[in-house]
């Protein structure tokens, strides 16, 4: 089988591509150049893309003996990722950039044109498993990446290989060094890959420039100002440099952002609780589901769904049980057993069957649809 290890420059994508090569497949890594501009989006252990990177997988390739290649993907991860980022924040909503590069670069971009080449599959240092062809949580939960991977169509995971979903990072780590793989210590990258600094605000005001406007409390009275609205998401707390307190004193989280009369709306904390959860665009990463543990599953006659199974509603977040209804090709609702806090439009609702991921979904809108006597 001919693999295509794609090589960040760091220990888990070194150890995924060692690992295709134990394996006895025919292997060739590649990098991709993301960035226009490499030697700019790496500061200490943030960001990647950057020449440093490049070189790291190029010596890691030469300790495997395996050929290498660096492919420019940089006018792609512009459009897809980058562009794509600003936008939605622009729009009021959250995006996961992490989420859009696997869907767009790494399992769009990448692995169209590694299967154009002849390529039978591509590798990556993603922490998930794949059983019988579905993808399944990682067994270093800390690490598990298939929240970010649940964008995934069946036909694009027959193509994928996750070598490092059955191994901690510490595991990872000291195969490396017993392989002499320079990247064994190497640290990880941390926040927004094409954003060093970890400056959000400053990137995104760069970009779309001063939109000053009103930060009002959920009853209506106006407690500050901004420079735009883009500059916040859903559950923040801290920068928001409010002129007076809420009505009562507590203090006040973001809510909502209403790009269209550009003011951030803040509350309570208990204001954020939602248990409802609006999503469109479902990918069914395992299939659409036929039944699930409540038993009830899809409606043949009407094309409905309703089902139970575990959510999480951001990359780190919290799992919570939940009914899921809607159409297989359109919107669904989540109707959370437990509220959530902070969660906010753009963001992934990821569904799992345990640690199977069922599918995945794009927020639109959360709310607290009951309250508690």
């Amino acid at each position: 089988m001919r693999v295509l290890a794609a090589m960040s420059g760091g220990v888990d994508s070194a150890v995924a591509a060692a690992r295709a090569v134990d394996a006895g497949w025919d292997v060739t890594g590649v990098h991709l150049a993301l960035s226009r501009q490499p030697a700019t989006l790496r500061t200490g252990s943030r960001g990647c893309c950057s020449v440093e990177d490049s070189h790291d997988a190029r010596r890691a390739a030469d300790v495997l003996g395996i050929p290498f290649y660096i492919w420019d993907f940089a006018e792609r991860f512009q459009a897809d990722v980058i562009d794509d980022f600003v936008a939605e924040y622009e729009a009021g909503r959250t995006p996961n950039p992490c989420l859009r590069c696997n869907e767009k670069i790494k399992f769009e971009a990448l692995l169209d044109r590694a299967l154009a080449l002849g390529f039978d599959a591509v590798a990556t240092g993603h922490h998930a498993r794949l059983v019988n062809g579905e993808l399944r949580r990682s067994v270093d939960e800390a690490k598990d990446q298939s929240y970010v991977l649940a964008v995934l169509r069946p036909d694009q995971l027959a193509h994928a290989i996750f070598p490092l979903g059955n191994s901690t990072k510490d595991q990872v780590r000291a195969e490396a060094a017993a392989r002499s793989l320079s990247v064994a210590n190497k640290p990880d990258s941390h926040d927004i890959c094409f954003i060093a600094d970890g400056d959000t605000q400053g990137f995104l005001s760069r970009r779309l420039g001063q939109q000053p406007g009103e930060i009002v409390d959920a009853d209506g009275s106006v407690l500050g100002g901004h420079d735009g609205a883009f500059g916040f998401t859903v559950g923040q707390r801290k920068g928001l440099n409010l002129t007076k307190a809420g009505p009562t004193g507590e203090p006040r989280y973001v809510l909502s952002i209403q790009p269209k009369t550009n003011t951030v709306v803040v509350g309570s904390a208990a204001d954020l609780e939602i248990d409802t959860v609006r999503c469109v665009r479902p990918v069914w990463t395992s299939g659409v589901p036929a039944a699930a543990a409540d038993g009830t599953g899809t409606d043949l006659r009407s094309n409905c769904l309703r089902f139970g199974c575990l959510v999480q509603l951001r990359a780190h977040g919290l799992v919570s049980a939940a009914t899921i209804s809607g159409t297989p090709d359109g919107e669904l609702t989540a109707t959370l057993t437990e509220p959530q806090r902070g969660i906010a439009a753009g963001q992934a609702l990821v569904m799992y069957d345990g640690d199977r991921v069922i599918g995945s979904a794009t927020i639109t809108a959360a709310h607290r649809a009951t309250v508690s006597a």
